[in-house]
């Protein structure tokens, strides 16, 4: 393009922006006052980015100006710094003084950040807060929550799906009791879409000793058998397995005693007393032990033991591509079956009436992909199109998803409504779970005025299709209220999707989210393997460092959480001084040096 021609472009973009913001006038008046500048310049965002401006970004490139990418929160000011820019080089004239200030977006962003999310702990180079997910244990544990906050936790979540209100509580007095005012967040947790449950196992235990690779015994199996009530109670250390029995005090046993059993095979086997302590026997075997409740085991002319309650062997449906899934509308237990069809129940009987032939249907975390070929008033029959490679467990309480189907549901529920109060009165923000329209937006702020909870921030947790898709209205009736947030919920979102598109879709939100001037929680398996087994991923480590575009970063539970948290504050630190948003930022790099220099 000439340079005329670049600033008759400029001029018409600039002008679209101008017709956006008359057009959307009751919206933005609606708003908060401290909202009004983001709410005007993300109108004038979604206006820009309606128009392909590739073309005229390369040609701006070509003059050495800027390109545009960097606009996101200051749109207007920095079209018209660019247009002044451009009509003086064409008009052969100094450029006059530029109207706005473009830094002021983002300053913008940065007090919204800090009202919402809190300050940082532990770290003056991190500027992206550490939100974790709470364990249930953290409930009667303050020393996990005091190592959690030592880590660089600056953010507690706490789950409404898990645990009640009595644990709520004691969690939350937990982290307020750390230093430095850590924050509490709280998920509502919305419509549960998944399946039923399946007919119970058997009270079944496998229990067997190591063997090489010949198959010779390297060391015999060890179990404790201890009285019912307290089986809960022991922890394992070098035991395999700990068996609930009936009758153990009234029987003297010793070591080296031998005991007899048909397992639940009908097998015989011998079990060795190696020891003999206050909190039962210790028994060894060398040959596979199928333990079931109500056995006994025979101690000789002592008498003998019965086998307490075991737990379930948890049971499951094997699902190959080609098979038949029938949803039901009854929560009555199915069974478990091998092959085609199979029948499972749904937990959202709204889906019985708004599903439609031809909609996709997907399975724990996409897993099993599946078309629905009938939907009957009780029944939805689905086609499965993917399973694996040899096929896939799907077992009860797995998510389901429908992104082809628009659910006529609320996304506060009736448990979420009667949480709202506990909500109200301690955390200092609400995650809104499965909001997908600003209809579900005003009705959480009208629970919340119902609450004079005034004081309580909201995130929304874009999480389906229609989410992603109505954000910019989403945040619109948002800022109606006070704190704003959003959190990418990036596992939903890449099935709802499709995992090809989730690098794109999150991208799309970071930037919508920046012309809000609205701060984005960057969520869903973040250091994961780390925070399971003790060692991240070698892309996980990569995926917590693109995470510091975001404004925090959200962990999950697991038993290495306190590592997690010490590794994710590491690597923001690091990340701090090389990117901020769409920006490299270009420290100088100790790294290298052409003079052979260390």
């Amino acid at each position: 393009m000439s340079l005329y021609e670049l600033s008759q472009a400029l001029h018409a973009l600039h002008d679209d922006l101008l017709r956006a913001e008359a057009l959307a006038a009751p919206l933005i008046a609606a708003v908060q006052p401290q909202h009004h500048k983001s709410a005007r310049n993300l109108v004038h965002y979604v206006a820009v980015r309606q128009h392909d401006l590739r073309p005229l970004q390369a040609s701006l490139a070509a003059y050495g100006l800027s390109s545009l990418g960097r606009m996101e929160s200051i749109v207007r000011s920095w079209i018209e710094t660019v247009i002044e820019t451009v009509d003086a080089l064409e008009q052969g004239r100094y450029r006059r003084e530029i109207w706005g200030d473009l830094d002021g977006g983002h300053r913008i962003l940065m007090r919204n950040r800090d009202d919402v999310l809190g300050s940082v702990h532990g770290s003056d180079d991190r500027s992206s807060r550490i939100m974790v997910t709470m364990p249930s244990e953290a409930a009667d544990e303050p020393e996990l929550v005091q190592r959690m906050g030592a880590a660089g936790m600056d953010i507690a979540r706490v789950n409404c799906a898990h645990d009640d209100e009595p644990e709520w509580a004691r969690m939350i007095d937990y982290v307020r009791a750390l230093p430095g005012g850590v924050r509490v967040a709280m998920d509502l947790g919305g419509p549960k879409l998944r399946t039923g449950p399946l007919e119970p196992g058997p009270k079944v235990l496998k229990v067997k000793p190591t063997r090489n690779d010949r198959g010779e015994v390297e060391r015999r199996a060890r179990v404790l058998l201890v009285r019912a009530e307290q089986a809960d109670e022991i922890k394992l250390t070098d035991l395999d397995a700990v068996v609930p029995v009936l009758g153990l005090e009234a029987l003297e046993l010793r070591r080296g005693d031998r005991l007899q059993l048909r397992d639940a095979r009908d097998r015989h086997r011998e079990l060795v007393i190696t020891s003999v302590r206050p909190e039962g026997i210790e028994v060894e075997f060398d040959r596979t032990v199928y333990f079931q409740t109500a056995s006994e085991i025979i101690a000789g002319v002592h008498g003998a033991l019965t086998i307490g309650e075991l737990d379930e062997v948890r049971q499951h449906l094997f699902i190959r591509v080609g098979d038949e899934v029938r949803l039901q509308r009854s929560l009555a237990p199915q069974p478990a079956t091998q092959l085609s069809p199979h029948r499972i129940g749904c937990t959202l009987e709204s889906v019985f009436t708004d599903a439609q032939p031809g909609e996709r249907v997907l399975f724990d975390d996409g897993k099993i992909a599946g078309r629905i070929r009938e939907v009957n008033g009780d029944e939805i029959v689905i086609g499965i199109e993917r399973a694996g490679v040899d096929g896939v467990k799907l077992r009860a309480e797995k998510g389901i998803n429908l992104p082809d189907t628009t659910l006529r549901i609320p996304a506060l529920t009736a448990a979420d409504r009667s949480h709202l109060p506990f909500v109200a009165k301690h955390a200092d923000t609400v995650n809104l779970s499965f909001v997908r329209s600003p209809e579900d937006v005003a009705d959480l702020i009208s629970e919340l005025e119902a609450l004079d909870a005034q004081n309580v921030g909201i995130t929304l947790k874009i999480e389906t299709g229609p989410a992603f898709e109505a954000l910019p209205q989403m945040l619109l009736e948002a800022m109606r209220w006070g704190d704003v947030g959003v959190m990418i919920a990036r596992g939903d979102l890449a099935v709802e999707l499709g995992f090809e598109r989730l690098a794109e879709v999150q991208e799309e939100i970071l930037w919508i989210c920046e012309a809000a001037h609205v701060p984005v929680i960057w969520a869903t398996q973040v250091l994961d393997t780390l925070a399971r087994t003790g060692l991240p991923s070698r892309a996980e480590v990569t995926d917590a460092a693109m995470g510091r575009r975001a404004e925090a970063v959200m962990l999950n539970k697991g038993p290495f959480i306190v590592e997690a948290i010490e590794a994710l504050a590491s690597i923001l630190d690091r990340m701090g001084g090389h990117v901020e948003k769409k920006r490299s930022l270009l420290r100088p790099l100790a790294s290298f040096d052409l003079n052979g220099n260390s």
